[in-house]
């Protein structure tokens, strides 16, 4: 009996996480393309400090980082595993992968809203 509740909780384990992966591929590709969008023509940099301009930069780089660091770890998930121990740290890298693509976005956003600020104090 102990056996179906485990297999049953791995199987809702697995659909979890497949929905998982979907929302983390979603959003690695929707942050790649508001970066694509938002640097296409490269803007200018601002006259205001250089304390906005590193602080953008480090957002810009954050944002990259958390990217690459999710788009590895759903790279890593394409294999087909065997065994239940496996299937457990497949659903672990998903999960941490949703994790960093969030981070991505949120860096994202907190850039756009420094841009934001930024245009509003200086203008």
């Amino acid at each position: 009996m102990l056996k179906n509740h485990l297999r049953r909780d791995l199987q809702w384990l697995k659909r979890q996480a497949g929905r998982e992966r979907r929302i983390t591929l979603i959003l690695l590709t929707g942050v790649l393309a508001a970066w694509g969008r938002q640097l296409a023509p490269w803007p200018a940099a601002p006259t205001g400090s250089q304390v906005l301009l590193g602080l953008s930069f480090v957002l810009f780089a954050g944002s990259g980082l958390a990217w690459l660091a999710s788009a590895y770890l759903i790279t890593r998930t394409v294999r087909v595993h065997k065994e239940p121990v496996e299937d457990l740290r497949w659903v672990s890298r998903i999960t941490r992968s949703k994790e960093w693509a969030f981070w991505s976005v949120s860096a994202y956003v907190a850039w756009h809203l420094l841009q934001f600020v930024t245009a509003l104090l200086l203008d």
